[in-house]
């Protein structure tokens, strides 16, 4: 035995703990790191993978010729009911307003929305529904969704789009299939003024 060198004298027993809790909490910082590192990674790669290639399902339009020809014209947008009885509605968002700026619907139906934007990025969602999507120079956005109760929500703008945008809404009446269904035998397209 080396005098100069005596032997490490063992730990008490709340070293020893406090050895272990040190321990234990450096391998939870690397577990959390590792977390924090993997999600972040995640999203780097999703932001890069859809900003390179969107869905596949997005439908492109020429911003330029929206209103002269294709299903965005004037006299194609409000609520149609097409083949089959499927209820479609068609809507452009343009600084600062919807056109149309209210739309009739049926309650209780499945109703499909294709809106598209001429000049900068607008959204909507409807009052208390789940229906809210965003309107993409370019792009066509689709969703389908059903009114549960009869009459009017509100429908806002919900994307920043310029000095105009809060004034930038629409409406939507919902109304009742019988009274749909009435109205779609006297006109081809509803909306809230066509009467």
């Amino acid at each position: 035995m080396n005098p100069l060198n005596p032997p490490p004298a063992k730990p008490s027993g709340l070293q020893r703990s406090a050895l272990v809790a040190s321990l234990a909490e450096r391998r939870w910082l690397i577990f959390v790191l590792l977390v924090i590192l993997s999600l972040l990674s995640l999203m780097v790669f999703t932001a890069l993978h859809w900003a390179a290639m969107p869905p596949s399902r997005v439908e492109k339009i020429d911003v330029s010729s929206v209103h002269l020809r294709g299903e965005f014209i004037e006299s194609n947008l409000g609520t149609a009911q097409e083949a089959g009885g499927r209820v479609v509605v068609r809507l452009v968002a343009q600084q600062y307003s919807f056109v149309p700026q209210c739309l009739v619907v049926p309650e209780k139906t499945p109703v499909t929305f294709r809106g598209t934007s001429t000049d900068a990025i607008h959204g909507f969602l409807i009052g208390k529904t789940n229906a809210n999507t965003m309107l993409i120079p370019g792009f066509i956005s689709t969703f389908t969704t059903s009114f549960e109760q009869q009459g009017e929500q509100l429908m806002p703008c919900h994307e920043y789009c310029g000095v105009g945008h809060e004034a930038m809404w629409a409406k939507v009446q919902v109304i009742s299939r019988e009274e749909f269904q009435s109205r779609m035998q006297h006109e081809e397209r509803l909306n809230c003024v066509s009467r």
